[in-house]
């Protein structure tokens, strides 16, 4: 699936996505800092990726992690910060939740720190059980 707007592009393409400039900024992230580059291999290869393009250079991503029928988990977004304020962000979300594997889901969950405003316009929301939730989170890990 590609679509394009203007100079750039959103693929779900496996064979477009740029292993080293996706590795470059997870590692940075506040949320997988220090990954291993063979940990972000095998994350995509076990996901649904949608890269964002300008031209032929790769500088977002949003991949989802599905078994394409009740859940989803959105993680692993960013547009790189020289092609910030331009709506990419939202676009790339608006492909996310448009894309024909992920409709009609049970449940789809992601988690953010600073980005509430831009998920909520899709729907998203605090949990509305979150007694019921529970997670095991190793925090550093990449950095041992």
């Amino acid at each position: 699936m590609d679509q394009t707007r203007g100079d750039y592009t959103i693929s779900t393409d496996p064979a477009r996505m740029d292993l080293d400039a996706i590795h470059a900024y997870l590692s940075r992230s506040y949320w997988a800092e220090g990954v291993p580059r063979a940990i972000v291999e095998r994350s995509l290869l076990g996901s649904l990726a949608f890269g964002l393009f300008h031209g032929d250079t790769q500088v977002g991503l949003a991949r989802v992690v599905t078994d394409r029928a009740t859940f989803a988990y959105l993680c692993d977004v960013y547009v790189l910060e020289d092609h910030q304020g331009r709506g990419l962000g939202r676009w790339l979300i608006e492909t996310v939740m448009a894309h024909p594997d992920l409709q009609g889901l049970r449940r789809f969950s992601l988690v953010t720190r600073d980005a509430h405003e831009l998920y909520s316009q899709f729907g998203f929301g605090a949990l509305a059980s979150p007694d019921g939730h529970m997670e095991l989170v190793r925090p550093g890990l990449y950095l041992r």
